[in-house]
């Protein structure tokens, strides 16, 4: 029976990481779609939103027939608490990527026509595909130190948007409040994205020890 809910747990976090991916690759279009002015990979990725939800809903169920019918402890009980918490971050990860693509693909101005934007928006959407394999690789092989390592790149996210809010505040921006709005909504969407990996690595971190870690990135994880 042990052995049984072990295979289960197994699966469970196999299937979270291929979850994680799928919004990374949901972001990674999504970004494409933008950059690109691709309609029709804009809307892919808006009807991939359907997929992520289903995903989570079954993924959440597997979850609490475990804790309700098996009742596991310690060691058992982090792994289905933990993945339940995962299971969010992902799913609002893909929600995320729908968010990009809707504006590629409802916006009459792409607000990628700034040369100023363009680079910055670009290096962001790189950084979050990247975040998200990374989180998704870290789940697979349960690396408790994955966090502090996306918690670098988390960083350069976060300075990233930064520099983008001083371009579309500075009193030459030229392209209109409408493009300036959707510019500092693209910028944020990639930050949470960025901070919903971290969250999941930081996850892989409690299953496996038990810990709750704050990330420094400049240093390493120091437990609470």
């Amino acid at each position: 029976m042990r052995a049984t809910f072990h295979t289960g747990l197994q699966e469970l976090v196999h299937h979270l990481a291929r979850m994680v991916r799928l919004a990374g690759d949901m972001m990674t279009n999504a970004s494409i779609a933008l950059h690109q002015d691709d309609l029709a990979l804009a809307a892919l990725v808006i009807s991939q939103r359907d997929q992520i939800k289903a995903i989570y809903q079954v993924l959440e169920r597997r979850c609490v027939t475990l804790l309700a019918l098996e009742a596991p402890v310690a060691g058992d009980l982090r792994v289905v608490v933990a993945t339940l918490q995962a299971l969010g971050h992902a799913q609002r990860m893909g929600h995320l990527a729908c968010h990009v693509a809707m504006i590629a693909r409802l916006k009459q101005h792409n607000p990628m026509t700034s040369d100023k934007v363009r680079p910055l928006l670009a290096r962001m959407s790189l950084l979050a595909s990247q975040l998200a394999a990374d989180a998704a690789t870290a789940v697979e092989y349960q690396d408790p130190l994955s966090g502090c390592r996306l918690a670098v790149a988390d960083d350069e996210v976060d300075a990233l948007l930064c520099q983008l809010f001083d371009i579309l505040l500075a009193e030459d921006w030229s392209h209109g409040v409408e493009q300036a709005v959707d510019a500092a909504l693209i910028g944020r969407y990639y930050e949470r994205f960025g901070d919903h990996a971290v969250a999941i690595a930081r996850g892989v971190c409690y299953r496996v020890t038990g810990d709750r870690f704050e990330i420094d990135a400049e240093t390493a994880c120091q437990p609470r």
